[in-house]
């Protein structure tokens, strides 16, 4: 098949096929007689595995990492692998501890204006926004 059906089929731009294909992440196709690259079955597998990684916010060198323990054929245990994915679970949980205390920064700030007001000098939000600004303490802030 040629790039544009696997893009397609995939999901994945032709331009992040060829980039994962510079990266080494997916294996470079045989060319046609006429110079197009020539996918198979193997490249599908390979750019659904890579997506799916990156669906779980895998980094492109863990991805690559995974592609060859994959496809040596030498007998692993999963040691690395449970390590990767136990750092990515730390990672996610962190993110969304952060994402937890922005929401709550953000419900404080939206507290600050309830009511709707010309802007100048009136608006609850800005201001806090300004004294923040000025290295002042603000509502969001403040816990």
């Amino acid at each position: 098949m040629r790039i544009s059906e696997l893009s397609r089929t995939t999901h994945v731009s032709v331009e992040t096929i060829r980039y994962y294909e510079k990266k080494g992440l997916l294996a470079a196709p045989c060319r046609t007689s006429n110079g197009y690259r020539a996918y198979t079955s193997v490249h599908l597998e390979q750019l659904s595995f890579i997506r799916h990684c990156r669906m779980l916010d895998i980094a492109l060198v863990e991805i690559k990492r995974l592609l060859d323990i994959e496809e040596s054929n030498v007998k692993k245990d999963c040691d690395y692998i449970n390590q990767l994915i136990d750092k990515h679970l730390v990672r996610v949980r962190e993110r969304l501890n952060s994402m937890y205390e922005l929401e709550k920064q953000l419900s404080v700030l939206r507290a600050c204006c309830e009511k709707e007001h010309i802007v100048s000098g009136k608006c609850g939000i800005l201001r806090e926004l300004v004294s923040a600004f000025r290295g002042e303490a603000c509502a969001c802030h403040s816990t």
